[in-house]
């Protein structure tokens, strides 16, 4: 279906590169009190929830710690949090009706939607734009980003950081068509940039944090450069974590979807403002220790924010032109298409920002 994230291989996890961005998120405790008078008002219509996403930082965090604090019995619901190794298999799921209500990406909803899957995005969660990344090897040595032109990077085929690499390219005058491409899982090309095989990898955590762990240094990400003619902040890509619920799922059941929405709040918020104790709990549910947790989290941003960056990874000529190239898609939807906010805006419309068009 697609790579980004939660593949076989990898328990992947999430970050927040802006602390602004997190912040965002970050309740008061006077709003804290009135989501939580607000959801005492909502009655779910089913109390028996599964909710499927993957054992990765970047697809499940928030899921994970609304079961383990216990956030989605205070909104009344019994829910059954199913976590999944290999994050593209939730498509299929999705698409056979045995997933309605269901975590990951916005890509994914796009892949489904092109085929007339019934299923809409009802929330964001995350940014995880920041945890596909490219990292060079020890020798790889640059003094401008156009010193790419001829090198070789291991990725996997149709990973989805080549959006990154290609806005890259583009801005900083770099031919992407240059670069040698050999397809290569991410736990492959972590052990072929030690020994020199390749000079750059691409590809998502946690491969990105052991890469560097191993001698690699840091090159680029969607949210952020070490380049030598570009350090900072940068908007190469946009991907999004997501949920998203079935249509009949959603006419039947918007009370229960609301409750899941202010238990994924609550537990957001928690991670923003106690990220130490956050990942204490995430490290063992994840499998990574709590030194690679905390650099993965800190490369994300956890947030539950319809905002521009949102709305232009959901759109159609910035992401879904790329899955067409790709041959991920044979259409292009409309985001309107396959996104059903009302209920996130039932709960509480400051997080609509920007409307989808």
């Amino acid at each position: 279906m697609l790579a980004a994230c939660g593949s076989k291989e990898a328990a992947t996890t999430t970050t927040a590169p802006a602390a602004t961005a997190a912040a965002t998120s970050a309740a008061s405790p006077a709003a804290t009190a009135a989501a939580t008078a607000s959801a005492a008002a909502i009655i779910p219509e089913t109390k028996d929830v599964t909710l499927v996403g993957v054992r990765d930082a970047q697809i499940s965090s928030q899921q994970i710690i609304a079961d383990k604090l216990g956030y989605f019995k205070e909104v009344g619901l019994n829910v059954k949090s199913q976590l999944i190794e290999s994050g593209p298999d939730i498509g299929p799921m999705v698409a056979g009706g045995s997933a309605p209500v269901s975590i990951q990406t916005n890509f994914m909803d796009i892949i489904l939607k092109s085929s007339n899957v019934p299923v809409k995005i009802v929330a964001p969660l995350a940014q995880i734009a920041g945890t596909q990344a490219v990292v060079g090897s020890k020798k790889l040595e640059l003094k401008s980003a156009k010193d790419l032109e001829g090198k070789t990077i291991g990725i996997p085929n149709g990973a989805d950081v080549k959006i990154a690499i290609d806005n890259m390219g583009k801005e900083l005058g770099v031919d992407v068509s240059k670069i040698k491409y050999v397809n290569l899982a991410p736990s492959d090309a972590v052990v072929a940039l030690q020994k020199g095989d390749i000079d750059a990898m691409a590809c998502w955590e946690p491969f990105i944090t052991k890469a560097i762990q191993g001698g690699g240094k840091f090159l680029f990400s969607g949210t952020k450069s070490e380049l030598p003619d570009k350090k900072g902040n940068v908007e190469w890509m946009s991907v999004h974590t997501t949920m998203q619920v079935s249509d009949d799922y959603i006419q039947k059941n918007p009370n229960t979807i609301k409750a899941l929405l202010v238990a994924l709040k609550k537990a957001t918020d928690y991670i923003n403002i106690n990220r130490k104790e956050a990942i204490k709990i995430l490290a063992p549910e994840l499998h990574l220790s709590v030194e690679e947790l905390e650099q993965i989290m800190d490369r994300n941003v956890y947030a539950m924010v319809v905002e521009e960056s949102y709305v232009n990874g959901s759109n159609g000529a910035a992401v879904g032109e790329y899955l067409k190239s790709v041959g991920n898609i044979k259409t292009v939807p409309q985001a309107t298409t396959y996104h059903d906010l009302s209920l996130l805006k039932a709960v509480d419309p400051n997080l609509i920002k920007v409307e989808l068009k």
